[in-house]
């Protein structure tokens, strides 16, 4: 069973992600950065540059099973709906959940590394195998990999608040629609 709860969801800010974004505008090769957005109807007035929008009344168990497929290469996964409040920390939960299921073996790297370390080291003594580790970067199956997820603090009114003109960082916004700030 799974040790995550929402409460124990790892937030990230809008200028981090604005730094993420950049940051896979200037590489040659595909981003491993992938922002998923779930609002609902409230998914008008504009959206965060290539992010993925999946309605939350959409996602149910097969869904986030392919979506765990589907992004198994990138490295950072964000979720956001409009407050990130409920919507985005659910689909985030829900998709780490799906994730551990998927990949039960998974660890980070220093898990690897330690565990690499142990079987080797079988029946040495303690002093000996103090300090010894062995990089693991690159040596394991990419899916296995410890995957990021957060969820977007203050989510994409807060967003947009800070980049909602910017179309470097936001596609489709509408000033209009925002002038009276979060309208549902």
């Amino acid at each position: 069973m799974s040790n995550h709860t929402v409460s124990s969801l790892p937030r990230i800010t809008a200028p981090v992600v604005r730094e993420f974004i950049l940051a896979s505008a200037t590489q040659t090769t595909p981003s491993k950065l992938a922002i998923i957005d779930v609002r609902d109807d409230d998914h008008i007035g504009g959206h965060i540059k290539n992010s993925t929008h999946i309605p939350s009344n959409t996602i149910n168990q097969a869904r986030l099973n392919r979506l765990v497929t589907e992004l198994k290469d990138k490295d950072t996964v964000i979720f956001h709906c409009a407050l990130s409040q409920v919507r985005g920390p659910k689909a985030a939960l829900g998709y780490l959940r799906a994730r551990e299921a998927a990949f039960p073996e998974s660890t980070s790297s220093v898990g690897k590394a330690l565990k690499k370390n142990a079987e080797e080291n079988k029946g040495l003594e303690m002093e000996e195998k103090e300090g010894e580790w062995e990089d693991m970067d690159g040596k394991e199956g990419k899916e296995e990999e410890e995957q990021k997820v957060f969820v977007l603090e203050r989510g994409f009114v807060g967003w947009q608040e800070s980049y909602g003109e910017d179309e470097s960082l936001t596609t489709g916004y509408s000033k209009e629609l925002w002038k009276e700030g979060y309208w549902m």
